[in-house]
């Protein structure tokens, strides 16, 4: 499951939300990343890369509703439930229930697989706001190789199900260099099931997507064709579906906000608990990130090293320290900051100002080469979790 999918369309009500993003008053949205299990192997796949470790040590149903009700008290509004795939759990209906209770808009996110009529039902009753539906190509032939499932068939029924219980029809699509040539293809599929937004998320490169950065790396020139067909279907659908393109960092002369600044308005917790400014930042050395097992939320929002590190600009090092920017990208991805210089204190090297901007254009650099796409194709690594996949994967919806 991609946190990509977790992007524009619910950065946009934390945007909304908040006046002063580097403040530390609470934060707005909450991400609950219930399981890392999940039946997909997708290759641009952003769970940890030793995700099983966290396997044996999932919290327990009231120890999620426990940290809910604290980052409820502190002006928390809105929840995602995600993954992998938070449908492997069988409490995710009543985690779902028992947040709207609460007064969290729920939203899901997920990959489909496991989706039920009977599943469904009982998430619109217990008041889930929204499901964010993942495809991984518009054909069954490339979907179902991108994921290494046999899963495109079930995704068309699962996107029945999501219309039919009178949910709006959220739908993301990865993009990368191996499916971004069929983005008209994608959105007349979007167009044909009535979908009402749909996230075209460029790949971003942690985890297994920076394991795969090689060949999933599109050419400026895709990128530049995708967009000028989004803009068209953008331009003839008007209303009817909003369509948002993010790009990839890679192509971008300054970083992305990440999560509107360190420690703003967004926290994730990872399934064994853990309290994150991110869903990737437990890759950082030298910090110990607090479980919420152990403290309150409270405690971990306003309290917590890992929390208040790389709040304001104190941490920062030049060029980011006297960048009159500084206060609108916060220096940029301290997680990319660190997997591609080393040092987390470090800009992020997608800004144009950063000395380590050279890593980035290298790789920008290979992506414009003519490629041999039967070795790429060979040379993917695929995200492995073989135990769920064989309990889930042929779930009927």
């Amino acid at each position: 499951m991609t946190k990509a999918g977790s992007g524009s369309l619910n950065s946009n009500l934390s945007t909304n939300l908040s006046t002063n993003l580097n403040s530390t008053a609470g934060p707005l949205w909450v991400n609950a990343e219930i399981t890392y299990k999940c039946p997909l192997h997708c290759v641009f796949c952003y769970n940890p890369l030793n995700y099983t470790s966290t396997y044996d040590s999932e919290l327990t149903t009231e120890e999620w509703l426990k940290a809910f009700r604290e980052a409820r008290a502190l002006g928390a509004v809105q929840l995602g439930i995600s993954g992998g795939e938070p449908l492997v759990r069988k409490d995710a209906e009543v985690l779902v229930a028992e947040a709207s209770k609460m007064g969290y808009y729920v939203n899901l996110l997920t990959s489909g697989v496991g989706l039920t009529e009977e599943r469904i039902a009982a998430f619109k009753a217990g008041g889930l706001g929204q499901i964010q539906l993942s495809f991984q190509d518009s054909t069954k032939e490339m979907n179902d190789f991108l994921s290494s499932t046999k899963t495109f068939d079930l995704k068309l029924k699962v996107a029945r199900l999501i219309k039919q219980y009178d949910y709006p029809m959220v739908l993301n699509v990865v993009l990368h260099r191996l499916n971004i040539d069929h983005i008209e293809q994608i959105l007349e599929m979007a167009e044909a099931m009535e979908a009402d937004h749909v996230e075209l998320a460029n790949s971003q490169y942690y985890a297994w997507a920076l394991k795969n950065r090689e060949y999933l790396m599109p050419s400026r020139e895709q990128i530049q064709k995708a967009e000028a067909v989004t803009e068209r279907f953008r331009k003839r659908l008007g209303k009817k579906m909003k369509l948002y393109f993010v790009m990839p960092d890679y192509y971008s002369d300054r970083p992305k906000a990440c999560m509107n600044g360190w420690g703003s308005v967004f926290l994730n917790i990872a399934p064994d608990g853990l309290a994150l400014p991110c869903h990737e930042a437990r890759m950082l050395p030298g910090l110990e990130f607090p479980n919420v097992r152990d403290h309150d939320v409270r405690w971990i929002w306003n309290e917590s090293r890992a929390f208040n590190l790389y709040r304001g600009d104190s941490w920062m090092q030049e060029p980011c320290r006297s960048c009159d920017e500084r206060g609108k990208d916060f220096g940029g991805c301290r997680c990319q900051a660190y997997m591609l210089t080393g040092d987390a204190t470090n800009a992020d090297p997608v800004c144009s100002k950063s000395h380590h901007h050279g890593l980035i254009t290298t790789q920008v650099d290979l992506a414009q080469k003519p490629r041999d796409g039967a070795e790429e194709v060979r040379s993917l690594l695929f995200y492995r979790d073989d135990k769920t996949s064989r309990a889930l994967e042929t779930s009927e919806p």
